[in-house]
């Protein structure tokens, strides 16, 4: 079928194709895709937080609580790439499993495939082909936690961090960088011994929303969705300016990390050749031209 013909059974309600879209998107094909598709936007929902703290579970609750409502949900699974077949780890999706018949509810892995912060590279192109199907949320879960994990605020509305009571949670957020960028903090497992400790412990951390919940009950998910509506609607220009400025920074530092003569250059600077300053300003000139970096130093 023609990018064409898939948009058009996609839009028809082929799950098939919209998930064929979804694959071109990480091809070198996904400029013909977007160009073909063209701009649409959908509501981002970010969802990180350390691994075990009930990403998935959460994530669960919150497809269908925005079933309810009548909306068209989508799932963007986030996960490290295997270092053999560049395929995706799904283990955890069994969690989601309840919505797998649902016609409105598209549930995808995807592959970091090497790109070094938390997100695939390919996220915003999916984001906005599931947008041009119509599904009016998104939700994006990240691998795990780290500095890395930072850049889920690039793309989503809000960033929501789940962690559980006790356990130092709380702590190694903030250490992680992870309270940084939280709009909205879960307290998943609530009815644990140490939740109100915690509340009171992240509370020293920051000023975003705290909530208790236990996602595996559906408790507190009401007040959770409240609170990310809220959050949307609080939007501003310079905000949205913001993420989109470290989501360019993130996908072009990705293509000047996979330029083939990036090695050259490094080997010139090892040896004495070159220093590492002109190196630097060197690889974006041949950036813009199009030429090897290692001839414009001579």
């Amino acid at each position: 079928m023609t990018i064409e013909e898939l948009i058009a059974a996609a839009r028809n309600g082929s799950t098939r194709a919209a998930g064929r879209l979804l694959s071109l998107v990480e091809s070198p094909r996904r400029t013909e895709v977007l160009t073909a598709l063209g701009r649409h936007v959908a509501r981002v929902i970010g969802i990180t937080g350390p691994p075990g703290a009930g990403k998935s579970t959460t994530i669960a609750v919150l497809v269908a609580a925005y079933r309810e409502r009548g909306l068209r949900v989508a799932v963007l699974a986030v996960d490290p790439s295997s270092p053999y077949s560049g395929g995706a780890l799904l283990g955890d999706r069994i969690r989601m499993a309840a919505h797998i018949n649902d016609a409105d509810v598209l549930i995808r892995s995807v592959a970091t495939r090497g790109h070094l912060g938390g997100l695939a590279e390919a996220v915003p192109a999916a984001i906005n082909v599931l947008a041009a199907l119509s599904y009016d949320v998104v939700i994006i879960e990240t691998v795990g936690v780290g500095q890395s994990e930072i850049e889920i605020a690039a793309v989503a509305d809000p960033t929501v961090v789940v962690l559980n009571p006790g356990a130092g949670d709380a702590i190694q957020a903030a250490k992680a960088g992870l309270l940084e960028v939280a709009d909205i903090v879960a307290i998943n497992k609530a009815d644990r011994d140490g939740a109100d400790q915690t509340v009171r412990d992240l509370h020293a951390e920051t000023d975003a929303p705290i909530l208790k919940i236990v996602a595996s009950r559906g408790e507190g998910i009401v007040e959770l969705v409240d609170a990310i509506d809220a959050h949307h609607r609080a939007d501003t220009p310079e905000r949205r300016a913001a993420r989109a400025r470290s989501q360019i920074l993130s996908l072009a530092l990705s293509a000047v990390r996979t330029r083939p003569d990036l090695d050259a250059l490094a080997t010139a600077v090892a040896d004495g050749e070159v220093d590492v300053y002109t190196a630097a300003a060197s690889l974006f000139t041949s950036a813009n031209v199009n030429e090897n970096p290692l001839s414009t130093l001579q």
